[in-house]
């Protein structure tokens, strides 16, 4: 069933290349972890000025883990945390990414997010390179409501490389790298949309504000 499976990805990506006689499909090989890298920006809307909401980020120990749910968050060191994301697939191969973030001390107003070695832990198939900054934007008028409001505007830079199984090398790599890019925007959309509705509600709950709606467009890929 999976050499069918395989068969059929491969003469379905032939047949969507019909309009390009004679080009190249080179597979995938083991040579080398086969890249995959995403640039996003998004924003999320805090009703309060921007110095209260940086003294809730900055006392992130009491909020992350929490906020992460159902993602698993294990402490490492004062400012980092192992983030099990979840389980995740794609052309019948399946990884369950674990990764270190160190949540850094903000520096002037700007916030930054690095990868982060996890003790102990080595990935047997993938490495990941995560770098994120957030800094804070206050309103200078207030809003509709009358809420003086701040905009956390984050920017996402992610890398990630899979040592892919013998049966994906056999797949053309732009059919691997399409598929793969997709899987990537996907987790990041998914996880970005949970996590920023999950802080917007610990925050607000935390300080009997009401919530803030949560804007259609709270994320979109550069």
């Amino acid at each position: 069933q999976l050499l069918d499976a395989v068969s059929g990805l491969i003469e379905r990506h032939e047949g969507e290349r019909h309009d390009e006689p004679g080009a190249a499909t080179p597979a995938v090989t083991s040579s080398d972890p086969f890249p995959f890298e995403g640039h996003y920006v998004g924003q999320m809307i805090m009703l309060a000025d921007a110095a209260t909401v940086s003294r809730y980020l900055d006392a992130h120990q009491g909020w992350f883990r929490r906020c992460a749910h159902p993602m698993t968050a294990d402490p490492l060191g004062e400012t980092g945390y192992a983030i099990t994301v979840g389980r995740f697939g794609a052309l019948d191969f399946e990884v369950e990414p674990k990764i270190g973030l160190d949540l850094l001390p903000q520096d002037q107003g700007v916030y930054r997010i690095r990868t982060l070695a996890v003790p102990g832990y080595e990935p047997d198939c993938y490495m990941v390179d995560f770098n994120a900054e957030m800094h804070l934007q206050e309103s200078s008028e207030p809003d509709e409501n009358g809420h003086i409001f701040t905009q956390v505007k984050w920017e996402l830079h992610l890398a990630v490389w899979i040592n892919f199984p013998r049966f994906i090398q056999v797949l053309p790599r732009s059919l691997v790298k399409t598929s793969g890019d997709r899987l990537l925007n996907q987790i990041v959309r998914q996880v970005s949309r949970r996590l920023t509705r999950k802080v917007q509600e610990d925050f607000h709950t935390s300080l009997g504000l009401p919530l803030p709606k949560l804007e259609k467009r709270h994320f979109w890929q550069r």
